[in-house]
């Protein structure tokens, strides 16, 4: 590479403990950064116009896309995808409004001389995605189909990837000391900038989470206040770009996010694993069908919530202490699974949702009568998407889970039936990093046209 280019990446994420409890502020969720990562390389590219900005993902079929900027006074940039016959449904909201929204604050905050034509790539680590023919040797595997129609695995693509395309962006065109992606200020700039833009492309507000851990990495999270980015305007409306600007830089705003990462640890000799479980569940239904619950059983939600959130403390204290200490004697890490999943049971069966259905129970049981596994749950939402064991760190113990799904049935509650597998991913404590870009020069020479 032989112009000026940046890189960045970021992780995915487990939500560990605190599923439902993370959409509001009275509780908090456990959350794991995953060493699945998405990396974004941006390069100045001399050979387009001035406004002409190119990304491409080129892991999938249809992998481009090119938008033209065009700078508007006091409304930001404004930014328009170029179409073609074959383009023209190819759209992709994550990386059409992370690039808007970056791209506005930093002309807000540097000046619009420093935008110039650009080609970016997106590159996913594997485990993101399910697919029958990888090979553990290609870093970069090529799925063969278009974006949408790849299985995702679970691990929290679209944050991963709002937060390192907005991070390689600040990086390349900001300098370095109004962006130092080693900086505890700028990494609240990236998470304020993230969360604005993720939450737009979603169209909504959400507990925000998965950027934070991306961002941050492994840690305890209690939510913002809805009202900070809810406030905001439309991109294209007068003042966005100044108020976007404010808003980041909590210019007479605070943002009221907790992200606690001293509070989360792994102890030595123990790792995280997760399980796909290929029948999959419809996240966004199950949200709100627990919450029309809760609005309609005050009382007994609160006592469950109450129950989950003092669940979740004890184990990421106990998760501290085993650190701290150095013990092998992993009980008291197993008693608190089990104690834990006792009120999802009961959440589940007094909702009608299924966030640890039957099928689950079975199956996280089996894994927890081998030796070495520690204890497990259901991530998340929970339902049928996948679980999380928490293992001994040795082959044996891997190699006798991966025994166990070569043969295990699964069958969802309407007779759905899906298989098992263990992803390469492990927990990362590490958040959103700085990238040698130069490291994927060669695999995008062989790859990009």
């Amino acid at each position: 590479m032989s112009a000026r280019s940046s890189a960045a990446s970021a992780p995915g994420k487990v939500l560990v403990a605190g599923g439902y409890l993370v959409l509001d502020r009275k509780y908090t969720g456990l959350v794991f950064g995953l060493d699945a990562r998405i990396h974004v390389i941006v390069k100045d590219d001399s050979n387009v116009k001035s406004d002409l900005i190119t990304v491409r993902s080129p892991q999938f079929d249809q992998p481009a896309w090119q938008y033209k900027c065009n700078l508007k006074d006091q409304t930001g940039l404004e930014i328009n995808q170029l179409e073609n016959a074959a383009q023209e449904k190819n759209r992709n909201p994550f990386v059409e409004t992370a690039l808007r929204y970056a791209l506005t604050y930093i002309v807000a905050v540097e000046g619009a001389q420093c935008i110039s034509p650009l080609s970016i790539t997106i590159l996913a680590d594997n485990d993101y995605y399910s697919t029958s023919s990888l090979q553990e040797t290609q870093r970069f595997h090529n799925f063969g189909v278009p974006i949408a129609k790849a299985n995702k695995t679970g691990l929290g693509s679209s944050a991963a990837l709002v937060t390192s395309f907005t991070a390689a962006l600040l990086v390349h065109l900001l300098p370095k000391h109004k962006f130092d992606l080693s900086s505890n200020k700028s990494r609240h700039i990236l998470h304020n900038l993230a969360q604005a833009a993720h939450c737009a492309a979603q169209g909504k507000v959400g507990s925000g989470f998965d950027v934070a851990s991306a961002v941050f990495g492994s840690c305890i999270y209690r939510r913002f206040s809805p009202e900070i980015l809810s406030s905001l305007p439309e991109p294209g409306t007068a003042n966005f770009s100044d108020l976007l600007r404010r808003t980041v830089d909590e210019d007479g705003l605070t943002w009221d996010t907790e992200i606690l990462k001293d509070q989360v640890t792994m102890p030595k000799g123990l790792r995280m694993v997760m399980c796909d479980v290929s029948c999959g569940s419809q996240t966004p239904g199950m949200v709100k069908k627990v919450l029309a619950w809760r609005a309609e059983n005050p009382d007994v939600a609160l006592r469950l919530w109450s129950d989950i959130q003092s669940n979740n403390s004890r184990l990421a204290q106990i998760l501290r202490q085993a650190t701290n200490s150095g013990s092998t004697n992993y009980s008291d890490l197993a008693s608190e699974f089990m104690t834990m999943r006792a009120p999802l049971r009961a959440m589940s069966e007094q909702s009608g949702v299924a966030i640890e259905p039957p099928a689950q129970t079975q199956l996280i049981d089996a894994c927890c009568e081998l030796d070495g596994v520690i204890g497990g749950t259901v991530p998340g939402a929970g339902g049928y998407d996948a679980i999380v064991l928490l293992i001994e760190d040795k082959k044996e113990v891997t190699d006798k889970l991966q025994q166990l799904f070569s043969t295990w049935q699964f069958q969802d509650d309407s007779g759905g039936q899906g298989k098992v597998s263990m992803l390469g991913v492990r927990e990362e404590l590490e958040g959103a990093r700085q990238e040698d870009a130069q490291s994927y020069a060669q695999w995008i020479r062989d790859h990009v046209a």
